[in-house]
């Protein structure tokens, strides 16, 4: 099983660096940096630096491990490094143990109107809200889309049956659409116009699905947070008018927007029309 065992760390640098799962070979079938199959490895090590949350939105990060299989233990090894950028003011920006945080996270996996047969994708979403969709919300099919490699291993370290793929909403593979609910966690971090999203979803979502867009702190905690960590949030919320428009072109529908500038930010889709990818 996948263990985050020890944490080390490195010099700082304005990046974080973390294993490809590729170097892994016939141990992990890797598609994109896929994480499904994470837990389907056989007993091994890794090792990460301790996060720094200082305001840099991005530190240096090295993994190695060994690995055990039924022909013997490999060796510690030094696995190839990518860069990627540091989600982890989503969690400490915002801690869990906030009563008021965690009722506004419930509002906003309540606007998905999940239900038990429900496919849903949530996208650079941070970990206490994985947790809360996945404590409330039993669901056929839960799929979590991340730029962050580490963000995917912790989340598959607590929960096995959660699908996790790294790279972009716009390009999530079909075999696991369509979705019935998508929530777009965190907009102002995907690096795509609000036109390029809506239209991908369009083509992989269900008839009747829900779009939910959100930002537990609102508009103005999402422009401090693009002053401290600006190659990580790279957009502002959309108004409501605009919004409707670029909506409309993609068949969605916006059947409820909140947005309290300095407290809350909430808006729900749903797709009236199917479109085909």
């Amino acid at each position: 099983m996948f263990s985050i065992s020890a944490f080390l760390p490195l010099k700082p640098s304005s990046h974080v660096v973390v294993t490809s799962y590729r170097q892994l070979g016939p141990f992990c079938n890797v598609d994109h940096y896929h994480c499904s199959h994470l837990h389907n490895l056989p007993s091994h090590e890794f090792r990460f630096p301790l996060v720094s949350h200082t305001p840099a939105s991005s530190h240096r990060w090295s993994i190695s491990g060994t690995i055990s299989s039924n022909e013997g233990t490999v060796p510690l090894m030094q696995i190839e490094d990518l860069v990627e950028k540091d989600w982890s003011f989503l969690d400490t920006d915002y801690p869990s143990s906030d009563e008021e945080h965690r009722l506004k996270m419930d509002r906003i996996i309540s606007a998905g109107g999940i239900s038990k047969t429900a496919r849903v994708l949530v996208s650079i979403g941070s970990e206490a809200f994985v947790d809360r969709v996945f404590d409330t919300s039993p669901v056929q099919q839960l799929l979590i889309v991340h730029d962050s490699l580490l963000t995917l291993a912790c989340i598959k370290e607590k929960y096995d049956s959660v699908k996790c793929w790294q790279g972009e909403v716009i390009n999530v593979p079909e075999k696991w659409t369509p979705f019935d609910v998508v929530f777009l966690y965190f907009l102002p971090g995907l690096p795509f116009e609000l036109n390029e999203v809506l239209g991908a979803l369009a083509k992989r979502c269900s008839l009747g699905a829900r779009v939910v867009m959100s930002h537990p702190q609102g508009r103005q905690a999402i422009e401090e947070q693009r002053l401290k960590y600006p190659d990580v949030v790279v957009s502002s919320l959309p108004e409501e008018t605009m919004l409707v428009s670029v909506a409309a072109e993609h068949s969605f529908e916006v059947v409820e927007f909140v947005d309290e500038p300095a407290g809350f930010y909430l808006a729900v889709l749903r797709l009236n029309t199917v479109q085909d990818m």
